[in-house]
């Protein structure tokens, strides 16, 4: 098996388990507490990913060359992710994931703003297709508009700024590092919000994204306790896997296969929830998917690196 090979298939199992991931926060929501899963798996997963590191030989140095940027990076990513799962609750899983790959179409935005990276004609053409996609499966019609269809799209921006954070800090803080900031900040950020939640009162909406997020922490609850356990593991077994294909891998060969995690949300809506997507949404679905992988190949491995660094860490 040839190096990108392993790395294609580091890639499609961490996005199987990802969706895994997904899944078992979506099927708590009428048990859990979605703060309490954000925490504990902050806790959990960190102390799996440290226990890795010590048993691989590698650093388990978790301190920041760049404190303030790795803050910023640690509240985007826990504001964008929290997002995001609040979204799943009440929406399609399949139309949440896909809202999400728009990720590089922001990322590509920015790194022309930011970064000041030349962005050709072609790829602006792409990144108004994916977004012309990205409005397909959201339907601003007054009708069929639904607000919480923005919150995936919240969270690929947040998550697109905390990767251009990462473009400045890579350089002394490793992945790892990062990592461990991701599930630090998801451990304060989280108890945090917890602490102030209890003195506001849950607002009146019929909605069970509201009752997941207000919802009293479990403890008493088997079968919760071992999902979030299951979460921590299978989310943390993701990310070691990303790193490990991008490490092995050509990037700009194998983050297209990243999209495999589209087909998996669809199978598990369709099996799990009876969720079926509609034709606008599969077709905004296929702009989007198609916009990304052809970004992904017209960057080359000229943006290899900026494309590792963007899909190493999904919180």
């Amino acid at each position: 098996m040839s190096d990108d090979q392993r790395g294609i298939l580091c890639i499609v199992i961490g996005m199987f388990l990802f969706s895994m991931q997904d899944l078992l926060i979506k099927t708590m929501v009428d048990q859990g507490s979605l703060i309490q899963i954000v925490v504990m798996r902050g806790l959990i997963g960190g102390s799996l990913l440290l226990l890795f590191l010590r048993l691989t030989g590698r650093s388990t140095n978790v301190g920041s060359a760049y404190p303030l940027l790795s803050f910023t990076r640690a509240i985007m990513f826990y504001f964008g992710f929290l997002c995001f799962y609040f979204a799943l609750a009440s929406m399609p899983i399949a139309e949440a994931t896909s809202l999400f790959f728009v990720s590089p179409f922001f990322l590509t935005i920015l790194s022309r703003i930011v970064l000041k990276n030349p962005v050709g004609l072609y790829r602006i053409g792409a990144i108004i297709v994916g977004f012309m996609g990205m409005l397909l499966i959201i339907k601003p019609d007054p009708d069929e508009f639904n607000w919480v269809a923005l919150l995936p799209v919240f969270c690929a921006l947040t998550y697109s700024i905390s990767m251009i954070i990462a473009r400045y800090t890579r350089e002394k803080d490793s992945v790892f590092q990062q990592t461990c900031h991701m599930y630090m900040g998801s451990i304060v950020f989280g108890t945090t919000t917890a602490l102030i939640m209890m003195v506001i009162p849950q607002p009146e909406a019929d909605l069970a994204s509201i009752s997941y997020l207000f919802r009293p922490w479990v403890f008493d609850d088997l079968f919760v306790l071992m999902a979030i356990g299951v979460i921590s593991a299978v989310g943390t077994t993701g990310i070691i896997l990303l790193i490990s294909g991008y490490r092995v891998g050509n990037p700009a060969v194998i983050a297209p296969f990243e999209y495999t995690m589209l087909v998996i949300a669809i199978i598990v809506g369709i099996i799990f929830f009876g969720e079926y997507p509609d034709a606008w949404s599969l077709t905004g679905m296929g702009l989007i998917v198609g916009s990304g992988i052809f970004i992904f190949v017209r960057e080359g491995i000229r943006k290899a690196a900026p494309i590792a660094t963007k899909t190493l860490l999904r919180g």
